[in-house]
């Protein structure tokens, strides 16, 4: 049986963060919350666990997002312009994905050969705190069997995936309980899938900058 951790994210208990984050450090697999749906954790840079995630996931050759702790690692993984920077500043930390041109330090499993890749900064104590302790960056494909819904809770990720990972944090139930809204800025501004921001939000704030 797995490994479960109750994390309070209103009273953390960093040891148990950190372990959490060894494991993934390590090469293994971690559940961890955030502010949307719960997440399936794996060093991005070990190729192995990458792999890993993808056969626990059942999942076919598709672009994974990473998340970030900050603005900063975002830019150590894909090229930020001034529209991004802008967005980012505007609506991170929160569940907006944003795609854009990848650097040659991310592996092309994570983004299945695509040349973009898609980052975010979860607006979830725990997920922070655990992506900061991983070196800045986690995998942040959902916890979830492919073409099931994304898990809420730490017991809906258990169900589907619970015998294949390593350890779990339970920080109970997500904020949102959407999957993030994810745009594309490559080639343009695109909207790939509307989640919990409306599209309407993002346009609205990009032409009342004047970038739109």
């Amino acid at each position: 049986m797995v490994e479960v951790v109750k994390v309070n994210p209103l009273d953390l208990d960093l040891s148990l963060i950190r372990r959490a984050a060894d494991v993934v450090i390590n090469g293994g697999l971690v559940v961890y919350p955030t502010d949307t749906v719960y997440g399936l954790g794996a060093n991005p840079f070990d190729l192995n666990a990458v792999k890993k995630a993808i056969t626990v996931k059942r999942r076919g050759r598709k672009p994974m997002p990473l998340l970030v702790s900050s603005i900063e690692v975002a830019k150590k993984l894909v090229h930020v312009d001034n529209l991004a920077l802008l967005l980012m500043e505007a609506f991170w930390p929160g569940p907006l994905t944003i795609v854009l041109p990848r650097k040659s330090i991310v592996p092309d499993i994570v983004t299945a050969g695509f040349n973009s890749l898609g980052v975010r900064m979860p607006n979830h104590p725990v997920a922070l705190k655990l992506i900061e302790f991983c070196g800045g960056q986690i995998l942040g494909t959902s916890a979830n069997l492919s073409g099931y819904p994304p898990p809420t809770t730490a017991n809906e990720a258990i169900s589907q995936i619970g015998d294949k990972v390593d350890l779990v944090i339970d920080s109970g139930r997500c904020p949102f309980g959407v999957s993030s809204t994810v745009i594309s800025l490559v080639g343009g501004f695109k909207v790939i899938r509307e989640g919990a921001i409306k599209a309407k939000l993002l346009i609205d704030f990009l032409k009342n900058k004047g970038e739109f």
